[in-house]
């Protein structure tokens, strides 16, 4: 898969790598329950992508994996916005809430595209 998103336009690796990035901060963040919820879902969201590139290939359904684990991390920090604070973990935090809704936003569209038969990549 990395080989597929290597050769993708310059703005969609910078975004790609950003979610990355933002996602595996989580492992500096573990002493917060919302660092080790964001943990689980990145680990749960790699595991399943995986599978489904394994199945699919680099096509829309790939952002299914977000779909399931991200949707309830979102709505969770979302939840949770009030108790951030204003160091690192709060800017972190409030990052990846945004980042990841932005990414579902995208993977939401993705998946009804694949659902109509769009099976193009993601």
């Amino acid at each position: 898969m990395l080989e597929q998103i290597l050769n993708e336009p310059f703005g969609l690796k910078v975004w790609i790598f950003w979610m990355v990035f933002l996602n595996s901060a989580s492992i500096f963040f573990l002493r917060r329950s919302e660092g080790r919820w964001v943990f689980a879902a990145w680990l749960a969201s790699l595991v399943t992508m995986s599978r489904l590139f394994d199945e699919f290939g680099y096509t829309r359904i790939l952002g299914l994996a977000h779909v399931l684990f991200w949707s309830p991390l979102v709505v969770y920090l979302f939840r949770r916005r009030a108790g951030f604070g204003e160091g690192a973990f709060g800017g972190w935090a409030r990052w990846l809430a945004i980042t990841n809704a932005v990414s579902l936003a995208i993977d939401y569209v993705n998946l009804a595209r694949w659902a109509l038969g769009d099976r193009g990549l993601g």
